[in-house]
């Protein structure tokens, strides 16, 4: 039977690669007027089963407007890579980054705001007082 998830090889250099641009990103390293002054997590590394490919999921915090940070990592991914290397010369190939928006943060505020609603605490109340 075929596994359908990411293999523990797969998921351990993805953490590893996660941390290693974790670090670089907390460093300050890259020289790039949209990355310069934004904090940003690196909240998952998924790596293709090659491990060539890194896609990078990433939130800059404190930003309205993401986009223009993933754009900017983008075009400094061979400068990010080249940086990472040293950190991850364990690895055979050093994997070819490709930086995407992290979404599950927006999700999880977007939950949470439809859970603290008027509509939605007048329902939870009146099951409440059906439950006494």
């Amino acid at each position: 039977m075929p596994s359908t998830g990411p293999s523990q090889r797969q998921l351990r250099v993805g953490e590893q690669v996660r941390h290693a641009l974790a670090t670089l990103l907390q460093r300050g390293e890259i020289r790039d007027p949209e990355i310069e002054a934004v904090v940003i997590s690196v909240s998952e590394v998924r790596m293709s089963p090659d491990l060539k490919v890194a896609t990078v999921f990433v939130s800059p915090l404190g930003l309205d407007d993401k986009e223009p940070v993933v754009a900017a990592l983008n075009r400094n991914a061979r400068f990010i890579r080249g940086r990472a290397t040293p950190a991850l010369r364990q690895l055979k190939y050093m994997p070819e980054f490709r930086f995407r928006l992290d979404k599950a943060f927006d999700n999880f505020e977007r939950i949470d705001r439809i859970l603290r609603s008027p509509e939605v605490a007048r329902d939870l109340g009146h099951d409440e007082e059906n439950d006494e």
